[in-house]
């Protein structure tokens, strides 16, 4: 779900450029969502790390390295999320260990919490295989389908979004 302005499937004229297609992205939207989620949790999360990309951006806390559970941010297209007419946006928690087993150790500790989550979170995200790799990984994340990524409040709207899974899920991982 997008919550904040029109999404890619709003009435465009003729002619006008997609500006939700991903070659059509601002290179700096995720640099800015890092400086946002950096300017809500450095306080209170001073081990916070946050790498940002074209893509997307990830967030973790503690370790220079990425943990393999870790918040995220990416651009997905319509082969993977066949909803989206042209991308979407998935915001949450990744779970991607090697070995499928801690992962499905890790959901089964933040499904147990999932009644708190959920009044944090609301209904939109699905707590489960992931995205593109359901094998193996998992995630407690939510889809934003074709979202107008050229929107001003968009770095803003990604970056508390991502904020609240982290407030959220963060005291029910055993790090």
């Amino acid at each position: 779900m997008w919550p904040f302005g029109p999404s890619c499937n709003s009435d465009r004229p003729e002619g006008s450029p997609d500006t939700c297609d991903a070659r059509h992205v601002d290179p700096e939207l995720f640099d800015e969502v890092g400086e946002i989620v950096r300017s809500l949790m450095i306080d209170e999360r001073p081990d916070l790390r946050v790498r940002a990309r074209h893509y997307g951006i990830k967030v973790w806390f503690g370790a220079v390295q990425p943990s393999r559970c870790h918040y995220e941010v990416q651009l997905l297209g319509p082969g993977v999320v066949p909803a989206a007419k042209v991308l979407a946006l998935e915001v949450g928690l990744h779970l991607e260990e090697p070995k499928v087993g801690l992962n499905d150790g890790v959901l089964d500790r933040i499904l147990v919490a999932e009644r708190q989550w959920r009044r944090a979170l609301g209904k939109e995200p699905v707590a489960g295989p992931f995205i593109g790799r359901p094998e193996d990984w998992r995630r407690v994340s939510e889809v934003w389908l074709d979202p107008d990524l050229s929107d001003d409040g968009t770095s803003l709207a990604i970056a508390t979004r991502l904020v609240d899974f982290a407030v959220a899920l963060e005291p029910h991982l055993c790090r």
